[in-house]
């Protein structure tokens, strides 16, 4: 099971797309819940800014649910392992 968490980018952003989705029409967050299959408690959180992440599935489903990509709403968490090479960086 991942522990893999995205960040919502601005709980104001997840309003604004629940009320103006790229298809379909507004969504409560009883009716975006029942879209997306989150709980209410979780979209609620998120919207009023409670709770700032959520599981991967869970993101991806309420993209899809709202009809915009991902990473409108949301940001992958940063790899802790990944380095960053500059050019001229030896890289043994």
């Amino acid at each position: 099971m991942s522990h893999t968490r995205y960040t919502l980018k601005d709980p104001a952003k997840f309003r604004w797309v629940m009320e103006n989705p790229g298809r379909g029409a507004p969504y409560s967050v009883r009716t975006l819940a029942e879209a997306s299959g989150c709980g209410p408690g979780l979209i609620q959180k998120l919207a009023s800014g409670s709770q700032s992440t959520v599981g991967v599935l869970g993101a991806h489903a309420l993209a899809e649910a709202l009809g915009v990509a991902v990473l409108v709403l949301f940001m992958p968490p940063v790899t802790p392992n990944r380095v960053t090479m500059t050019m001229g960086d030896d890289p043994e």
